[in-house]
């Protein structure tokens, strides 16, 4: 039986935290008064989310959607990660487009008639 399970991933635990404590920094700037620790703290959530993004991309982080049993344990690594996820907005990023994904054609010019 496959079930959704969102967020059980080494990426997404790391990355929280570094963003936890990056926004911790923040908040006593605002309380101090503190551009760099404003400054600081701004750049320590940025930190996390490419933390967060280079681990999913080396097989740490989980594709969303339905998953089975077996591949939810949070050591378990994602095999298929270099290949990319259908519809992963960081795999797409990252120029990691799976052979099921779409490639968007362009555009035909679309002519008007008189009566229009």
């Amino acid at each position: 039986m496959s079930l959704y399970d969102e967020g059980h991933t080494i990426a997404g635990w790391t990355g929280c935290a570094i963003a936890t404590l990056g926004s911790g920094v923040v908040g006593a700037g605002v309380c101090t008064g503190s551009v760099p620790a404003l400054v600081g703290g701004s750049v320590i959530v940025v930190v996390s989310v490419l933390v967060t993004w280079a681990l999913h991309l080396s097989g740490w982080g989980k594709p969303p959607g339905v998953r089975p049993r077996t591949e939810w344990g949070m050591r378990t690594r994602d095999t298929q990660a270099r290949g990319g996820h259908p519809g992963c907005v960081g795999c797409a990023l990252a120029g990691r487009r799976p052979a099921s994904a779409p490639v968007a054609a362009r555009a035909e010019p679309l002519t008007l008639s008189s009566a229009e």
